[in-house]
């Protein structure tokens, strides 16, 4: 069985945020760990909007002036040595995501192990609850 480290990091955060947070309300995107039949690789396409690479964890609490929290997790880190994000165009495609939603009231961070999603998530649900209009 290939190894998943993307998809092994995701069930360590999602059961942490379970056992931690268990009102909070989130979302795990499962769909690229997920081997889809060519009919429900179309069914999935025709749904989804080609420019937008959901990150993988979203966390739907207001806080602190942030409309929800959205994590894309890593088996490594996104960044070289200089702090420049690598130059992979996956990468590039999902830092623009990113960046829209941060335009639109989100926060949204790069995670590439389990302490540093803890530490995301942490610091992001102890900050003082917002309500949204």
């Amino acid at each position: 069985m290939k190894k998943q480290p993307e998809y092994q990091l995701q069930v360590q955060v999602c059961r942490y945020l379970m056992l931690q947070y268990k009102n909070v309300l989130f979302m795990s995107d499962t769909v690229a760990q997920v081997k889809l039949t060519m009919p429900q690789s179309m069914r999935n396409k025709a749904i989804q909007k080609p420019e937008f690479k959901c990150p993988d964890l979203i966390i739907f609490e207001p806080r602190n002036g942030y409309a929800g929290l959205f994590i894309e997790l890593k088996a490594e880190t996104p960044y070289k040595r200089n702090g420049e994000l690598k130059s992979s165009e996956h990468l590039q495609g999902q830092d623009e995501t990113m960046k829209k939603l941060k335009g639109k009231g989100y926060l949204c961070e790069f995670a590439w192990s389990f302490d540093i999603a803890r530490k995301i998530i942490d610091e992001y649900l102890r900050q003082k609850t917002t309500t949204t209009a």
